[in-house]
């Protein structure tokens, strides 16, 4: 059986230890070296070349931060996880931008950190139930803010944005409306900028997402 090759990243020797007493006793997980800083970290990643890397955060020198972001870029087959016992919404999401494919607080069970392993080597990301609050929050203001900014349109602005997503130029949504080409093209582009869209294949995605029209059948 091939086993998952892990790296374990912390400042404290001891904690290293304490992770390699305890991932003994899973017979599929084999710790393959250690690390003290984000520095080491990835030159054992190029070296050893991990499956998985368990990465603390605080470390003195460079932190397991910056270590993420060039371990996701220079070295992509090697996933991180996070094993921290920060919670904090905001750090936590940091460290999935910087590339990290899983959280596990230090905190966690044996079975929990073993699990959160399997899970990153098979290509899935894993969330620690103490912080999947945080994503799901996370979703809920993301998807509020695009609600907010449908509603910022006027009903001139989004009778235009349906008939664009339609596929109609402009010439005949100035003639369905009674208004001028000039006044189409002024209300189109205080509907991209407002929508933050730069192109007509983004509005009709979006019209599409808000139930404005329906997806294509494919042929």
């Amino acid at each position: 059986m091939n086993k998952i090759r892990v790296l374990i990243v912390d400042d404290h020797a001891m904690f290293r230890q304490g992770i390699c007493a305890l991932l003994k006793s899973c017979d599929d997980i084999e710790i393959v070296g250690e690390a003290s800083d984000g520095k080491e970290a990835i030159e054992k990643v190029q070296q050893l070349v991990p499956h998985v890397v368990l990465m603390d955060i605080g470390m003195p020198g460079m932190g397991g931060l910056e270590a993420t972001r060039r371990i996701h870029k220079e070295s992509p087959g090697s996933k991180v996880v996070a094993l921290t016992q920060h919670e904090d919404r905001e750090y936590v999401l940091s460290l999935f931008r910087a590339g990290a494919r899983g959280y596990i607080p230090k905190t966690a069970t044996t079975s929990e950190l073993a699990s959160g392993i399997r899970a990153v080597h098979k290509g899935d990301s894993f969330i620690h139930p103490s912080v999947a609050t945080t994503f799901v929050e996370e979703y809920l203001m993301r998807a509020g803010d695009v609600k907010d900014e449908y509603e910022r349109l006027t009903d001139r602005e989004r009778e235009i944005l349906q008939l664009i997503a339609e596929g109609h130029t402009n010439k005949v949504i100035a003639e369905r409306l009674f208004i001028s080409v000039k006044t189409v093209l002024r209300h189109r582009e205080g509907i991209m900028e407002k929508l933050g869209f730069r192109n007509r294949t983004e509005l009709i995605k979006y019209a599409i997402s808000k139930g404005l029209i329906e997806m294509p059948l494919k042929p």
